[in-house]
C-alpha cells in the first residue's frame, strides 16, 4: 500500500487584531486610525474590547529607569527568593524560556531567570529591531532635533511597491473624511506616511509594512540628507540597480549593529532576513534570526533607561508599543485588564499531520515557536518586565502563554499587596 504523507505547515510571524499608540496621538502622528479611536474617548463609538488599561495619554507613558542609570548586567543579577517564585510557576521547564525584572521599586529591583541563553525563533518580535534601526537612522538624519523626525514620519509618504507583497494579515484603514474603515491586506499600491507604515508594522503586526520601514532605513543609510526630497520615483530606480549582494551586507548590518550598541550579542538577538518575499529581488538573507530571554530583556532595560539610541526614541518606541486594542495570546490574561501593557508577540510552527501527535493553530507539532515580550504597568505602581519564549510540541503555545502571564502576575502583585496589609 502506498503511503502518502501529507505535511501542513503554517508560519505565523506575526499577531493580529492589535494595536498600539496612544488613543489621542493623532495630532502628533497623523495616523488616521487613531483618529477614530479618540471617539472612544467621548464614547461616539464603543469598542467593547478595550480594557480599562488601553486608555492611557501621549504624555502619561514614561520611563521608569531614566534619572539613575545602573548598568545592565548589574540590574541582570538573579534574587534567589524571587527566581524560586518564579520557577515554581513553571511545572516543565523543557521548552521555556523566561526573564523577568520587577522594578516595582527601582532602589530594589528584583531578577529572574531560567534558559535565558537558550535560542528560540523570534518571529514578528524581530520587528522591535526593525523599529530600532528605522529611529537609529532618523536620528543619523537629524541628530539635534527630534521634532524634525517625528515631522518628517508624519509628512513623508511611501508606497509599498512588491516590497510590502505578500502578507495574509490586514491593515487598518480609515478614511477621515467619509468616516468609513476598512481592513484589507497590502497592496503594492498603498501608500502611507512612514508613520503610518511603522504603525501597521507594530500595531497590527503586518509583514509587509515590516519590510517597507526597513527599506526606508536602509534609503535613509544610503541617500542621507537627501533621503528627505527623495522621489518615490528615484528610490525605486536606485533599487532596481543596486548590487543585490552589497545591497544585502548593508541592510542585515543597519538592523543589527544599533543591538551591538546595546551590548547585545550576535548569539543574544539578531535579524537575517525580511518578512515578505517581495524584496527577494533586491536583498537577500543573510545569519539567521535568533532571540533569548536574555537578550530581550537587555534592551527593554535599555528602553527603560533611554539608552535605545536617545531618550526620546525610546520614548517614542515604548509608545508605539502601547496596546490599545484587542488582547491577544499573553496579554489576553483577564489578571491584566487594569494595566497598562508595552507588548510584542511573534509566533512560528509547523504542523505535520504524518507524525500522528496533536497539531493546529499555535499548536505545532514539528516546532512551536511562540513569544511573548511585555512591560507590565499597574495603577497602583506595580511595574516589571517579562521576556517569554517558548517551543513547545502540541500545546497551545497561545494559550500556555496567557496562563503563565496570570501566573506571574499574581506571583508579584502578592508581595505588594502582602506590604500594604502589614501597614
Amino acid at each position: 500500500m502506498k503511503h502518502i504523507t501529507t505535511i501542513i505547515t503554517v508560519l505565523f510571524t506575526a499577531l493580529f487584531l492589535m494595536a498600539f499608540y496612544p488613543i489621542d496621538g493623532y495630532n502628533k502622528t497623523g495616523i488616521k486610525r487613531l483618529k477614530r479611536l479618540e471617539k472612544t474617548l467621548d464614547s461616539t463609538i464603543t469598542e467593547y474590547y478595550l480594557r480599562k488599561g488601553s486608555f492611557k495619554k501621549y504624555d502619561e507613558i514614561n520611563l521608569w529607569m531614566c534619572e539613575k542609570t545602573i548598568p545592565v548586567d548589574s540590574i541582570m543579577t538573579v534574587d534567589k527568593e524571587f527566581q524560586q517564585e518564579m520557577l515554581r510557576l513553571f511545572p516543565s521547564r523543557s521548552g521555556y524560556g523566561i526573564t523577568v525584572l520587577d522594578m516595582t521599586d527601582i532602589d530594589h529591583m528584583r531578577y529572574a531567570a531560567m534558559n535565558e541563553n537558550s535560542g528560540f525563533q523570534p518571529g514578528s518580535v524581530g520587528k522591535i529591531v526593525v523599529a530600532t534601526a528605522f529611529f537609529t537612522e532618523l536620528r543619523n538624519l537629524c541628530p539635534g532635533d527630534f521634532n524634525v523626525r517625528t515631522e518628517l514620519m508624519k509628512n513623508k509618504v511611501v508606497k509599498s511597491g512588491r516590497w510590502g507583497l505578500y502578507d495574509h494579515h490586514t491593515i487598518p484603514i480609515y478614511n477621515i473624511e467619509k468616516d468609513s474603515f476598512i481592513k484589507r491586506t497590502v497592496i503594492a499600491s498603498d501608500e502611507f506616511t512612514l508613520y503610518e507604515w511603522v504603525d501597521h508594522m507594530l500595531s497590527v503586526s503586518n509583514n509587509g509594512a515590516a519590510s517597507i520601514v526597513w527599506r526606508e532605513a536602509l534609503l535613509m543609510r544610503i541617500f542621507g540628507d537627501k533621503y528627505f526630497t527623495l522621489t518615490q520615483d528615484e528610490a525605486d530606480a536606485y533599487l532596481e540597480k543596486a548590487n543585490r549582494s552589497e545591497l544585502t551586507n548593508i541592510a542585515i548590518d543597519l538592523v543589527n549593529q544599533p543591538l551591538r550598541d546595546l551590548g547585545i550579542t550576535q548569539d543574544e538577538w539578531r535579524l537575517g532576513s525580511f518578512f515578505t518575499n517581495g524584496p527577494d529581488k533586491y536583498v537577500g538573507s543573510k545569519g539567521g534570526s535568533i532571540a533569548t530571554p536574555k537578550g530581550l530583556m537587555k534592551y527593554f532595560i535599555n528602553l527603560e533607561q533611554g539608552l535605545v539610541i536617545d531618550q526620546e526614541s525610546s520614548l517614542e518606541i515604548k509608545r508605539l508599543l502601547y496596546m490599545t486594542d484587542r488582547r491577544i495570546r499573553y496579554g489576553a490574561s483577564p489578571q491584566l485588564n487594569d494595566a497598562a501593557l508595552y507588548f510584542k508577540s511573534g509566533s512560528l510552527y509547523s504542523n505535520n499531520k504524518a507524525l500522528g501527535t496533536p497539531y493546529g493553530e499555535y499548536k505545532g507539532n514539528v516546532y512551536n515557536y511562540m513569544n511573548s515580550v511585555c512591560i507590565v504597568e499597574h495603577p497602583n505602581g506595580t511595574n516589571y518586565i517579562v521576556c517569554l519564549e517558548s517551543n513547545v510540541l502540541s500545546t497551545n503555545s497561545a494559550g500556555a502563554h496567557m496562563y503563565l502571564a496570570s501566573a506571574i502576575d499574581k506571583q508579584i502583585r502578592k508581595k505588594y499587596e502582602l506590604t500594604e496589609k502589614k501597614k
